[in-house]
């Protein structure tokens, strides 16, 4: 089993910044692919970015939803066990409860959310304009 527990959302205007963290444990951080997904209300739960598995700070390749790609960025700490996602330039319509999700694997091209095994309880993030 892995639990995972983000943090890190919360109310900011338009054109702002946050960081989401995702902290992991139950099992070796190292062997599993890391994933954003978000959900606003009435729509489907969707893919934002995820991250290869691997040793060291940083971590491995990289996948984005092409919604955020060159705004938002994923990592990997794994002497923190800690995966996160820093998301500049917001935009409304990036307002949704935004999950981290876990799986075994090796490379970053899991988009589908049935393709993870662990799901976080999720954290708002809500963009004013």
């Amino acid at each position: 089993q892995v639990q995972l527990v983000e943090s890190g959302g919360g109310v900011v205007q338009a054109g702002g910044s946050l960081r989401l963290s995702c902290a992991a444990s139950g099992r070796t951080f190292s062997t599993l692919v890391m994933g954003w997904f978000r959900q606003a209300p009435g729509k489907e739960r969707e893919f934002v970015a995820a991250i290869s598995r691997g040793g060291g700070r940083g971590g491995g390749s990289t996948n984005y939803a092409d919604s955020v790609k060159g705004r938002f960025t994923i990592t990997r700490d794994s002497a923190k066990n800690t995966v996160y996602l820093q998301m500049n330039s917001l935009r409304p319509e990036d307002t949704a409860v935004y999950y981290c999700a876990a799986r075994a694997g090796a490379n970053s091209h899991y988009t589908a959310p049935g393709t993870y095994d662990y799901w976080g309880q999720g954290t708002q993030v809500t963009v004013s304009s």
